[in-house]
């Protein structure tokens, strides 16, 4: 009889967590050189220059990949031969072993899970409680498969009880676009297919969990109906040209993953859950000999390459742009920022514009300013600030109006496109909206050179602070005339469908 003890779970989820946060799975790493190789579109080979740069830069420095470091996601196959020493259950230990790993001083990771979701909203402070899937499973083993995942990935999870008769195809191309660039494309796409709605749900998260092994399906060929729809999804979905962070390009998922189960035939449930470009989860067992360990991979698999931005870039003074200057920017331009910004994501806006609708001063001067949109990682040792790449632009869409309006703020920067309305406002008050690349935030973090918090300090990584920046690379997304990349981009590089020879 196995034993499983207390302390080897514990230990096994906190080190796990750690790996995941500061290394690629190595099948991504292979599947992210690939596209960067085959890739067309400057914007979107830039963007995923940046990406396998920031990757390779966390390897070496073992700090995170992303500075959302996600919320934990844990499958659990539990053998029904197995014994414990323990005095918890094993949820109780996992979740122990994401508070280590997420408090650990040489490597802290970002606390990102509120309790009272619909309420206070209040940060747990370790980044607990895990999202725990068991299964109990014949054998004397523990299995878990651990996952750290981002809150923009699975803010566009999408799922429809479809009519029998409805197309899955016609759903998932359908739904893609509708996804935008807040996933950070190139990823993985799980699909789940069957059972009940939470069911469909549960198979689409556990498929962007399998290894990225699309070309060696593609090489033998699809043996069954789900294959099938693997290769012609993967073929389709790239065809609409959304591309690296959704700026137009030839890659925007890497693999396309197909899990279905037996549903009621009046149903056909379908869920979607994206995978970003910072993927995150690893897969041990234990056996009771002791804790899991975790090989490093070998430096080899990252291509040796290093972010340097092209000829035609403009460098931007940040203490000293005017409106006029930023009127000259194009969507699609590259920019290096220098100088001081300041940052804001949900909570923060949130507050500020509370304050502007009660006649209230607020604590931050944005006039002339540009908003950040990030809640970075916890520094350590010599850094200014953790990994701090952005957070998705659209999700302050809502605010935009009101701050373009009374603050006299001058852009923002995040990730993703806008929305029609903040696309209006930035036109109507002669502003711009910036992008940084999502999935390289440790690479930004390197040029910031200065950071304070200086307002809100109880909202803990969504307080607003203020950043000195050096040559921080972004792109305009919005310019002020209101044209958008994430428009123009995909337009640019989508090819024509070949659906007519695909399943349903």
């Amino acid at each position: 009889m196995t034993t499983i003890s207390q302390g080897d779970v514990v230990s096994s989820i906190s080190d796990a967590l750690q790996y995941i946060s500061y290394y690629h799975p190595p099948d991504f790493i292979n599947a992210m050189a690939s596209a960067y190789e085959r890739e067309e579109s400057p914007a979107a080979k830039s963007a995923l220059l940046q990406v396998l740069a920031n990757s390779r830069m966390c390897a070496l420095g073992k700090r995170p990949i992303c500075q959302d470091t996600g919320i934990v996601n844990v499958f659990a196959d539990v053998g029904m031969d197995l014994e414990w020493d323990a005095d918890c259950g094993l949820e109780e230990m996992i979740n122990e072993g994401v508070r280590r790993a997420y408090k650990d001083v040489n490597n802290p990771l970002r606390a990102s899970v509120l309790a009272e979701p619909d309420g206070r909203r209040v940060n747990t402070g370790d980044n607990t409680p895990a999202v725990v899937h068991f299964q109990v499973v014949p054998g004397n083993r523990l299995g878990l498969r651990v996952a750290a995942k981002g809150g923009g990935s699975e803010a566009k999870a999408m799922f429809k009880v479809l009519n029998p008769s409805d197309s899955v195809m016609d759903f998932v191309l359908d739904s893609v676009p509708k996804m935008g660039a807040g996933w950070c494309p190139p990823g993985i796409l799980g699909v789940g297919i069957g059972g009940t709605p939470e069911k469909a749900m549960v198979l689409a998260k556990q498929a962007i969990m399998a290894p990225i092994d699309i070309h060696d399906l593609i090489e033998r060929g699809a043996e069954s109906r789900a294959e099938r729809l693997r290769l012609d999804l993967y073929e389709e979905i790239n065809r609409l040209g959304i591309g690296a962070q959704g700026l137009g390009g030839l890659t925007t998922v890497l693999d396309v993953k197909v899990l279905d189960y037996p549903t009621h035939a009046a149903n056909k449930p379908v869920a979607l859950i994206p995978n970003c470009t910072a993927t995150r989860h690893v897969h041990f067992e234990l056996d009771g000999s002791g804790p899991a360990s975790f090989k490093p991979p070998d430096l080899s698999l990252w291509p040796d390459l290093i972010y340097e931005p092209g000829e035609d870039v403009v460098r931007v003074d940040l203490n000293r742009v005017t409106r006029d200057q930023t009127r000259q920017w194009r969507a699609g331009q590259t920019l290096l920022l220098s100088g001081t910004l300041l940052t804001g994501r949900d909570a923060a806006h949130k507050r500020l514009v509370d304050r502007i609708d009660k006649g209230q001063p607020l604590p931050v001067d944005l006039n002339g300013k540009f908003i950040y949109n990030v809640g970075p990682v916890d520094p350590v040792r010599d850094e200014v600030v953790g990994p701090a790449g952005p957070t998705t632009a659209t999700r302050m869409d809502r605010f935009t109006g009101a701050l373009l309006e009374h603050t006299g703020l001058l852009g923002m920067i995040g990730k993703a496109e806008r929305r029609e309305a903040a696309i209006e406002a930035i036109q109507k008050y002669g502003a711009v909206s910036l992008i940084a690349v999502g999935g390289a935030a440790y690479l930004v973090s390197k040029r910031i050179v200065e950071a304070r918090p200086v307002a809100f300090k109880d909202l803990g990584m969504e307080a607003i602070y203020e950043f000195v920046v050096d040559e921080m690379p972004v792109t305009v997304s919005v310019d002020s005339d209101g044209n958008s990349v994430h428009q123009s981009g995909p337009a640019q590089w989508r090819r024509p469908s070949r659906r007519l020879r695909l399943v349903s």
